[in-house]
């Protein structure tokens, strides 16, 4: 078992501390958090050992789980890899590009490994899919939430967009070409809505929509590709896949067949993939302990939330233009 520390005992705080000694992966030995009241209070509500040292924590813990304000990441990664330490990192990985880079550097240097925390790729619904989703060439997300002034410190984007981001740079493999975006500010002072259209390379064009002052929740992605169509409902965690091949010769009497201008007989036909019931937040912390006990790579990798940060901040950057 890995012994392990997490930075920040707010909301997501908590959950990773229960998640974390639940593990049968990791032996929690304790958590770090600046406000003193607040340590105090989650230690004695919950039992977990209370560190009122940052450094003290780092040295006596394998890996560091940073789950603290974006602002702090860098400087809390630093601080635990500088010490050797494996580092879990709640996304986006850091508030500039420049600081994800140094970490990459970091993570070469001291020979450690790290993780980003993008949840959805742990979605059951998401992961029953992501191998049919084979060189997509229209992609288009809607990521729409109620408003919560929790999260609101940043853009709609690296709150919302960037677990969109990141999906669709994990299926498409080729580089950014081109981004047009456009946000407004209705409630906060940065961004609450937002969308993207993003053009790779290879042709391939993603239309992306966030907002979190959305009367309802909804998080699907739709991925068109030839001779298939895939949706995602992250939210509802459900797939439609619908797939087409050559037409029967004598189709059946139930058989769904199209035909195209050329004369081309096409067979639709529908596949409902197995959807594993899991805990996303505990898959990628165990998946993580996975890698550093069998020296792999993790899932979610710096060098990917790097990427996506990168996309990110150059959708915000769009919206200046």
């Amino acid at each position: 078992m890995l012994k392990v520390g997490v930075l920040g005992a707010g909301h997501l705080g908590k959950i990773h501390l229960r998640l974390l000694n639940e593990s049968q992966k990791y032996e929690l030995v304790g958590f770090f958090d600046p406000d003193a009241i607040n340590g105090k209070k989650v230690a004695n509500e919950f039992g977990y050992t209370y560190f009122d040292n940052i450094n003290t924590l780092i040295d006596a813990v394998d890996v560091v789980d940073i789950v603290t304000p974006t602002l702090s990441h860098f400087d809390c990664a630093k601080k635990a890899m500088e010490k050797g330490r494996h580092v879990f990192i709640e996304k986006p990985i850091t508030n500039t590009y420049e600081e994800a880079e140094e970490l990459l550097n970091l993570e070469k240097k001291f020979g450690v490994k790290g993780q980003v925390g993008h949840v959805e790729r742990f979605n059951p619904a998401f992961s029953a899919v992501k191998d049919k989703i084979q060189n997509p060439m229209f992609i288009e997300t809607h990521r729409l939430a109620e408003f919560n002034p929790r999260g609101t410190d940043v853009p709609v984007v690296l709150d919302l967009m960037i677990h969109d981001i990141d999906a669709i740079l994990s299926v498409v493999q080729s580089e950014v070409k081109q981004i047009n975006a456009s946000g407004v500010s209705v409630i906060s002072n940065s961004p609450d809505i937002a969308n993207a259209r993003i053009e790779f390379e290879n042709g391939c064009v993603a239309n992306l929509t966030a907002s979190r002052i959305s009367l309802k929740n909804m998080r699907k992605s739709r991925f068109f590709q030839r001779d298939a169509y895939i949706s995602v409902d992250f939210l509802e965690k459900k797939v439609e896949v619908v797939k087409m091949k050559d037409a029967p010769e004598t189709p059946g009497d139930f058989d769904m067949v199209l035909q195209n201008a050329e004369g081309e007989k096409k067979q639709i036909y529908f596949e409902n993939p197995t959807i594993a019931a899991n805990n996303a937040i505990l898959d990628e912390l165990e998946t993580f302990a996975d890698a550093i006990n069998n020296n792999t790579t993790p899932v979610v990798s710096l060098y990917q939330g790097t990427q996506a940060l990168k996309v990110a901040l150059q959708v915000i950057d769009s919206f200046k233009k």
